[in-house]
């Protein structure tokens, strides 16, 4: 006599929105609550296989607080796939010139490296300042 178990269909899920304030954030503990949204761990019906996740909106992305001595001794790391090809581009340029790419490498790295990582990322939207279009979507605010 086995038990049953609940799993949920990914076309019953339904996908919310939720909206995060970066502004003197910590740029690891962001990272770990989006990501765990965009997963839909914090659902009770919650199974890895299945896409039950939720959109989130990143707003203030330039304001993000990023601790320690990383500013100058982490990199964004780019290869074009020719020899000598690598690029190295220290935190310190890019969050002055793109801000939104570190809170999206930050993120897409605490995602599980399946199918599924494409669509969790599409579901989050990052903006470098206050503004965003998705006022009608009636986001939640997440603290």
């Amino acid at each position: 006599m086995g038990t049953k178990t609940f799993r949920i269909k990914s076309e019953e899920v339904e996908h919310n929105w939720y909206i995060i304030d970066a502004n003197n954030r910590v740029l690891g503990r962001l990272a770990t609550k989006i990501a765990t949204v965009l997963m839909g761990k914090h659902k009770p019906y919650f199974s890895h296989d299945t896409d039950c996740g939720d959109f989130v909106i990143v707003t203030n992305a330039s304001k993000i607080k990023i601790t320690g001595k990383k500013l100058d001794t982490k990199f964004e790391y780019r290869h074009s796939g020719y020899p000598g090809g690598d690029k190295y581009i220290p935190y310190k340029k890019l969050i002055k010139t793109n801000p939104s790419k570190i809170i999206y490498l930050a993120v897409k790295n605490m995602l599980p490296k399946n199918k599924l990582r494409a669509k969790f990322l599409k579901r989050l939207k990052i903006y470098p300042d206050n503004t965003h279009p998705h006022i009608a979507q009636n986001p939640i605010t997440l603290s």
